[in-house]
């Protein structure tokens, strides 16, 4: 079975949750968020799970002192991939925001790992006044997918983009 992790970024809005969606109809696919053992955490400290723009700041910042105490994020990621290795979903989407968390979990992960940038024209290059949001599109991804159509043409664009691995 025909394998690939796709670390997967775009501005808040771009439809990244959306592509993976999409790509949950042509095959088999597990949606992972670095953020999430976070999002736990700001939640537990009261967090309403609101993403204004300073809940957003404060999960950047959160991330940044977690990456710096004990790796919490990437350490995630690393397991929701040896997980996804040993399992039977083919394609692996791990949002992740800082460039050099992209190119570490890119290197650490090897030739199975992709990068994607999702673009929405109107969307894309805002800054929201934090690092991982405003740094988005600061990378060389391998590819981009625009997300400057319908859903039904969205839907044809990623059916396309991930064909090889239609069941």
């Amino acid at each position: 079975m025909k394998k690939a992790i796709y670390i997967i970024n775009g501005t808040g809005g771009a439809g990244k949750d959306t592509v993976c969606e999409m790509a949950a109809k042509v095959c088999r696919v597990r949606n992972v968020s670095s953020i999430a053992p976070i999002v736990e955490i700001a939640r537990f400290a009261g967090w309403d799970g609101v993403k204004t723009k300073e809940a957003r700041r404060l999960l950047s910042r959160l991330k940044a002192a977690f990456t710096e105490y004990n790796d919490l994020s990437h350490r995630y990621c690393m397991q929701q991939a040896e997980s996804f290795l040993a399992g039977e979903e083919q394609l692996l989407f791990l949002h992740v925001r800082e460039p050099e968390e992209i190119e570490r979990l890119k290197k650490e992960l090897g030739p199975i790992c992709r990068t994607l940038l999702v673009r929405r024209p109107g969307i894309s290059g805002q800054r929201l006044g934090n690092r991982s949001d405003d740094e988005v599109e600061d990378y060389p991804y391998d590819s981009i997918l625009e997300n400057d159509t319908d859903l039904e043409g969205l839907a044809r664009k990623v059916e396309k983009f991930f064909a090889e691995f239609k069941e």
